[in-house]
C-alpha cells in the first residue's frame, strides 16, 4: 500500500491539478456546444479522441526535465525544423478556407504554425533570460524581432493573418515583460504607424483600402464578409441573461451561424448559456492564465519564468481575439478559442505547452544556486 502511494505521489508530483480542474469545464463546454444541435456529432467524437490524446501527451511531458531546452543548438534545431515545415507548406500544403496552412494525411491534418508559436516562445525566453542585464540595448529589440519576424512572414504568406498576429503578439508581450526599453519600443511602433499612414495616403488603391476597411470592420459589409460576424453578434445578444438552453440556440440550430464548432463556438455557447454562462467561462479562462503565471513564478530561472509568461500571452491572445471577433469588435481571422474550439492541432499544441510548463515545475526546488548564477551571467 505504501509503495503504491509513493508511486502515485511520484506520478502526480509534476501535475498541477488546479490547472487541470480549471481546463476541464472549458473542454466540457466545447463538447456540449458541438453536440447540442446535431445529436450524434462526428466532430464531437473526434474532439473526444483529441482530448484523450492531449491529456496523455501532457502527462507524458510532465515527467521530462526540460532544462535541455536552454541549449542553443536544441532551440535552433527546433526553429529551423518548423521553419522548414512552414516553407514546405507552399509546395505540398493542403488549402482550407483560402489558406495553405495544413499538411493533410487522409483523415488527419496538422498545422505547423501552431507548434511554431511554442518554439517562438522558447526562443524568446532563452534570448531574454540570458540578456536581462543589458536588455535595454536597442539591438536586443531588433534581434528578438528577427526571431519572430521569420515565422511571422512565413505564416502571413500562407496567408494566415490570424496566426501571424498571434506570433507578433507573443513577441510584443514578451518584450514588455522582459524589460526592454519602452522608448525603443515606442520608436518601432511609431515607424510602423507612419509607414502604414504613408502607404494608405500614397500607395494603396481605392479597392485595397476598401478591403482593409472591410477586414477591420466586417460589419460594414453585412451581405459579404460581415455576414458571419453579424450572425455571431445576434447569437451572443439573443442569449440574454440565462441563455436559451442547451440545444435551443436558434442561430446555430437553423444554421444562420456558420462554423459554430470552431471560430464561432463562443457565440453558440453564449446563445445557449447566456450572460451567466459567459461570466463562468471568463472566470475559468482567467483562472487558467493566473495558474500558468503562478507556476511560472516558481521557476528556477528567468528562462522558466519567461516561458510561462509567453505561454500565458499566447493563450490570452487567442482568448481576446476570438471573443472579440465573435462580438464584432475585431476582424475575423480564424483564431480558435483555446480548449473549446474543435481541432486536434491547436488543442494538442496547447496541452504540449502546458505539459512543458509542468515538466519544468518538477525541478523548481532542486536547481543549484550556481546554475541560477550562471544563467544570470550568461555562462
Amino acid at each position: 500500500m505504501i509503495q503504491n502511494k509513493n508511486i502515485f505521489n511520484k506520478i502526480s508530483s509534476g501535475i498541477d491539478w488546479p490547472l487541470i480542474i480549471f481546463i476541464a469545464p472549458v473542454l466540457v463546454f466545447g463538447l456540449i456546444t458541438m453536440n447540442s444541435f446535431t445529436g450524434e456529432s462526428l466532430l464531437f467524437n473526434h474532439q473526444l479522441i483529441w482530448i484523450g490524446i492531449s491529456f496523455i501527451v501532457l502527462f507524458f511531458l510532465s515527467f521530462f526535465d526540460f532544462r535541455f531546452l536552454k541549449r542553443t543548438d536544441v532551440l535552433v534545431s527546433l526553429f529551423l525544423f518548423f521553419s522548414f515545415l512552414l516553407i514546405l507548406l507552399f509546395f505540398i500544403g493542403h488549402i482550407a478556407k483560402g489558406a495553405q496552412s495544413w499538411f493533410s494525411f487522409g483523415g488527419f491534418s496538422f498545422q505547423p504554425s501552431d507548434m511554431m508559436k511554442l518554439v517562438v516562445i522558447l526562443m524568446l525566453a532563452k534570448y531574454f533570460s540570458r540578456r536581462h542585464v543589458e536588455i535595454e540595448n536597442f539591438k536586443h529589440l531588433f534581434i528578438s524581432g528577427l526571431y519572430a519576424f521569420i515565422p511571422f512572414l512565413l505564416v502571413f504568406l500562407q496567408p494566415d493573418f490570424g496566426g501571424a498576429i498571434i506570433i507578433f503578439l507573443i513577441w510584443f508581450g514578451m518584450i514588455l515583460v522582459s524589460g526592454v526599453s519602452r522608448k525603443h519600443l515606442l520608436v518601432i511602433l511609431s515607424i510602423l504607424l507612419i509607414s502604414f499612414g504613408l502607404l494608405w495616403g500614397f500607395v494603396f488603391k481605392s479597392y485595397q483600402k476598401a478591403r482593409i476597411i472591410s477586414f477591420i470592420n466586417p460589419m460594414s459589409d453585412l451581405q459579404g464578409s460581415g455576414y458571419n460576424v453579424y450572425q455571431s453578434t445576434i447569437a451572443v445578444g439573443s442569449g440574454q441573461v440565462f441563455g436559451k438552453g442547451v440545444g435551443f440556440g436558434t442561430q446555430s440550430r437553423l444554421q444562420f451561424l456558420p462554423e459554430y464548432e470552431t471560430d464561432f463556438i463562443f457565440a453558440a455557447f453564449s446563445e445557449e448559456w447566456g450572460f451567466v454562462g459567459v461570466i463562468i467561462l471568463f472566470i475559468l479562462l482567467g483562472l487558467i492564465v493566473w495558474r500558468i503565471l503562478h507556476i511560472s513564478t516558481l521557476g528556477t530561472s528567468n528562462f522558466e519564468i519567461l516561458y510561462g509568461a509567453g505561454l500565458a500571452i499566447y493563450l490570452m491572445s487567442h482568448f481576446i481575439i476570438n471573443i472579440g471577433m465573435n462580438i464584432g469588435l475585431m476582424p475575423v481571422t480564424g483564431i480558435t478559442l483555446p480548449f473549446m474550439s474543435y481541432g486536434g492541432s491547436h488543442l494538442l499544441t496547447e496541452f504540449i505547452g502546458i505539459g512543458i510548463l509542468m515538466g519544468m515545475s518538477r525541478y523548481k526546488r532542486v536547481a543549484h544556486k550556481d546554475d541560477m548564477r550562471n544563467e544570470f551571467l550568461g555562462i
